[in-house]
């Protein structure tokens, strides 16, 4: 990067962290510390809701999907309107009646201590397992333009989240969360727009769109059911939805940020534009991937994105076989190169025959280049059995050092920061509140004064924010940072939702009942997962639905049970 991108940079992180500081002010008891006094108006909220899912790896990550993959993966945001109007109707409601820190207090008040040191367990696991993803996410990119190792760049990032979250609390998350977005939106705009812009001449955004759609990546709907595969309509909207419901109706994360409202009114609008902005926003960064794509048809891309891991190669045995590869690399992408002018000349003319044609032509030159480059993925994994051969994380990073002008590589940058920064923030937020009040307020020190409880909060925030940098450390290795972070919470977030809808419908149901459907269920969950028997996605459904069947099922035997001691 220039120096021109190094100030912008470092000049809007400051901006950042500054800013959330000065508008939080001290926070001298813990309802203002972890809930910002209940206080923020519905456009807050919405966006603190949005800013706290579109972490780094959004950004980072989901060109990258959409580059590999095609657009498919947007239907993995279809179940999310439906999710938030049930969460309008019956969460929201009541935990603002019941003026709970945390979605597991109600659990408690519902159904016994245990059930609710359960969930608030699980929640821990996997929301301090992600986070560590979330923090690792812009680790790549520093260390990627300094050339240096990723254990100095995490340990700055997680550092800076943790001292202004532990200063001013959830109103210094929701106010930074705030600018983030703002920023956010603009930048991604303008990242768009330079893409088309950077197109050949004669190249619009019609003929990019086209072009990816004749190789496959406008795959936007798939109606066929197939629960093996990630991706369809009904795995998004089935398995979406319960998986966007536990998310915001039970993990801490969400549900803190829609807790800060003033009313009612205020978090259920703040969903609300939550459900009506994600989907599109999701649908414009993946189309942002292929017009990356189509850009790269007329630009030589990288034959492997991760540069770390072509350095490697290069510098082992196998570099004579590598560089060899690269050589016919080029050749068949000057190849591919006219056979995608082509098509673009084939759009133009409207000829049918003429496209189809183009369009095989251009097929066979894509699956030589790509035959080319599964060839140099084994030659790196034979240099290094432990290799990442996953680059899709580095797609949109690659195009953005490479091509965008001065100063806006480092707003991009810095976007990609920021977004990491609030999710990281509300994640070390939710952590301390869950630690705090599911834990020491309830089972430690029960009489403490608010001072206390606000220190207590501080502390779990740094305690939280450490392990969180330790778990990223360890994250090199886990492939798509986007897919892998729905795949862990898909393990445990069925579960969690099963017991929410137990404690809400199923009033005649205990707890013992429902402690024993969710510890069964989740070994389940974990054996079906594990040996990958179904798509991800569909293990929230069918958390949730065993949860459910097995609690009903286990209270019908006690109460059997029950009657017949009675009886005898």
């Amino acid at each position: 990067m220039s120096l021109t991108d190094w100030i912008v940079l470092c000049v809007t992180l400051l901006v950042i962290v500054i800013y959330g500081v000065w508008k939080s002010g001290s926070s001298k008891n813990i309802d203002h510390y972890l809930m910002g006094g209940r206080s923020l108006p519905w456009y807050h909220v919405g966006l603190s809701v949005m800013a706290t899912q579109a972490s780094a790896i959004t950004f980072l990550s989901a060109p990258g999907q959409a580059y590999s993959d095609g657009m498919r993966f947007v239907q993995f945001y279809l179940g999310l309107p439906l999710a938030m109007i049930v969460l309008c109707v019956t969460f929201v409601p009541i935990f603002h009646r019941l003026k709970v820190y945390t979605a597991y207090e109600f659990l408690e008040q519902r159904f016994d201590l245990k059930t609710r040191a359960l969930t608030a367990f699980l929640f821990l696991i996997q929301r301090g397992l992600s986070t560590g993803i979330t923090i690792y996410a812009p680790s790549i990119i520093l260390s990627t333009i300094l050339n240096i190792n990723t254990v100095y760049t995490t340990l700055f990032i997680g550092g800076l989240v943790i001292f202004y979250t532990v200063y001013g609390g959830t109103r210094a998350v929701s106010y930074t969360q705030l600018l983030q977005m703002s920023i956010i939106f603009s930048g991604m705009f303008f990242a768009g727009v330079l893409v088309v812009k950077l197109l050949p001449d004669g190249v619009g955004f019609g003929h990019a769109v086209k072009l990816a759609g004749k190789l496959g990546k406008m795959n936007v709907i798939d109606w066929k059911f197939d629960p093996s595969n990630r991706y369809n309509i009904w795995s998004g909207v089935i398995g979406g939805f319960f998986l966007q419901l536990s998310y915001f109706g039970t993990d801490q994360s969400q549900v803190g940020r829609y807790l800060t409202g003033s009313s009612v009114g205020q978090s259920r609008l703040g969903l609300i534009m939550n459900g009506l902005v994600k989907v599109p926003m999701q649908f414009l960064i993946l189309l942002i991937g292929i017009l990356v794509f189509a850009f790269y048809q007329f630009n030589r891309p990288p034959m492997f994105f991760n540069q770390y891991e072509v350095r490697q190669v290069k510098q082992s045995p196998y570099a004579g076989q590598y560089n060899k590869l690269e050589d016919q690399y080029t050749a068949v992408f000057e190849a591919r190169k006219n056979k995608a002018n082509d098509l673009v000349k084939a759009f133009d003319s409207k000829n049918t025959v003429q496209i189809n044609q183009a369009q095989t032509a251009l097929k066979l030159a894509d699956k030589q280049a790509t035959d080319i480059r599964k060839q140099a993925i084994g030659i790196m994994k034979k240099n290094n059995a432990k290799a990442n051969e996953d680059d899709t994380n580095y797609v949109f990073l690659t195009f953005v050092t490479q091509y965008l002008p001065r100063g806006l590589i480092g707003l991009l940058v810095a976007i990609i920061f920021l977004a990491s920064m609030g999710s990281t923030a509300s994640a070390l937020n939710s952590l301390a509140s869950t630690s705090v009040v599911d834990i020491y307020k309830r089972l430690i020190n029960r009489t403490a004064s608010d001072k206390n409880y606000v220190t207590a909060s501080r502390i779990a925030t740094i305690f939280w924010g450490l392990v969180c940098v330790l778990m990223a450390l360890y994250a090199s290795k886990v492939g798509n940072l986007l897919e892998f972070v729905n795949k862990l919470g898909s393990y445990i977030y069925g579960v969690i939702l099963g017991v929410f809808v137990v404690a809400f419908y199923l009033k005649n149901i205990r707890g013992n009942a429902v402690f024993i459907a969710a510890v069964i269920t989740e070994i389940v969950i974990c054996v079906l997962g594990y040996f990958e028997v179904v798509a991800y996605l569909w293990l929230n459904a069918i958390g949730c639905i065993l949860v459910i069947l097995i609690a009903v099922g286990v209270n019908m035997i006690a109460k059997k049970a029950f009657i017949l001691d009675n009886g005898e």
